[in-house]
């Protein structure tokens, strides 16, 4: 961990480092996209993206870029069904959706629960729905969310890490504990959960961040997720250029979300999938690139490893934890 961390990570710290806001229209979501997906059925699939527009989350964690493509003020009712309905008659027929508002679901300032009734109407023909929240606002509305539909649901969540300092540095404002009895409270209501892993947030080396990131996983398994995704972090915040500029924070390895995925994989205990986005960010070997990223999709929807890339780059790999 950096011996600089003498800053106080706060909401108001967070937000004076960042730049403006992307120009959205409450009326349609900032973007949508179709990606392939193994399901946890096994089976390869193809899955819809909707990026709402909404109001910005509450919680401004450290690592947090959503909020360049949110509202200053919460959208209107029938806002949300509105930018669904939109897509919807665009897309292609897919068996799963996924519904990422740069925030949490089930928070009020964002979607209201008049809405729930035409959202569960408009998605009545897809299998599954995912949704994403934070793990304080699991509770009740979840189960009233699902009762209305027909797909079955399921929720992502941002774990993060499971280091508790360095969580309390993200300015998640959550603990470990807020998540296991998230985690537990889907379980016990048959509600199926993934979790959101980051790879080398700051304040951690490379070696600390692949060990962090393994054991993450192993604490969202053991919290009674099914599906943990490994998402390296990235700068454009502000904040996280700052602590760049610092010695606080340092992009990952793409060699180090090789390992993780392949670790997690091979637990046998539940999906794991590593982010794909943007992963030249991650690299300095143009020879390979194109090739460990095939080969991380490809792990992704067969959920085994393949063979490994051998590249004049290896010399550059770091140790795979501590």
């Amino acid at each position: 961990m950096s011996k600089n961390d003498e800053v106080v990570i706060n909401n108001k710290w967070i937000v004076s480092n960042r730049g403006k806001k992307n120009i959205v229209d409450s009326r349609r979501p900032y973007g949508w996209l179709i990606e392939k997906e193994r399901t946890a059925s096994g089976k390869i699939e193809d899955t819809a993206i909707i990026f709402l527009t909404n109001s910005e989350c509450p919680f401004h964690c450290l690592m947090c870029d959503l909020w360049k493509n949110t509202t200053d003020k919460p959208v209107p009712v029938g806002a949300i069904p509105d930018q669904i309905e939109w897509v919807l008659t665009q897309l292609p027929e897919v068996k799963h959706l996924k519904l990422y508002n740069s925030g949490s679901f089930f928070d009020e300032k964002a979607i209201s629960e008049a809405d729930y009734i035409r959202i569960a109407s408009l998605v009545e023909n897809f299998d599954t729905i995912v949704v994403e929240s934070h793990p304080k606002l699991i509770n009740e509305k979840c189960l009233r969310f699902r009762d209305m539909l027909k797909p079955e649901l399921e929720i992502a969540m941002g774990l993060e890490i499971a280091h508790p300092e360095i969580l309390k540095k993200l300015n998640k404002q959550m603990t470990l504990e807020d998540f296991s009895n998230a985690a537990s409270f889907l379980n016990k209501n048959e509600i199926r959960s993934r979790a959101f892993i980051l790879l080398r947030p700051p304040f951690l080396s490379e070696s600390e961040g692949i060990y962090w990131a393994k054991k993450s996983i192993d604490f969202a398994f053991n919290a009674g997720v099914e599906c943990c995704t490994v998402i390296p972090v990235r700068a454009g915040n502000g904040a996280m250029e700052l602590l760049m500029k610092n010695g606080d924070f340092s992009l990952p390895n793409i060699y180090s979300l090789e390992t993780v995925l392949e670790y997690g994989i091979k637990l046998h205990t539940g999906r794991v999938f590593a982010d794909v986005w943007d992963l030249g960010l991650f690299s300095s070997c143009k020879k390979c690139i194109d090739q460990r990223i095939n080969r991380l999709t490809t792990m992704n929807l067969n959920q085994t490893i393949d063979d490994q890339i051998v590249c004049t780059c290896d010399s550059a790999k770091p140790e795979n934890g501590f």
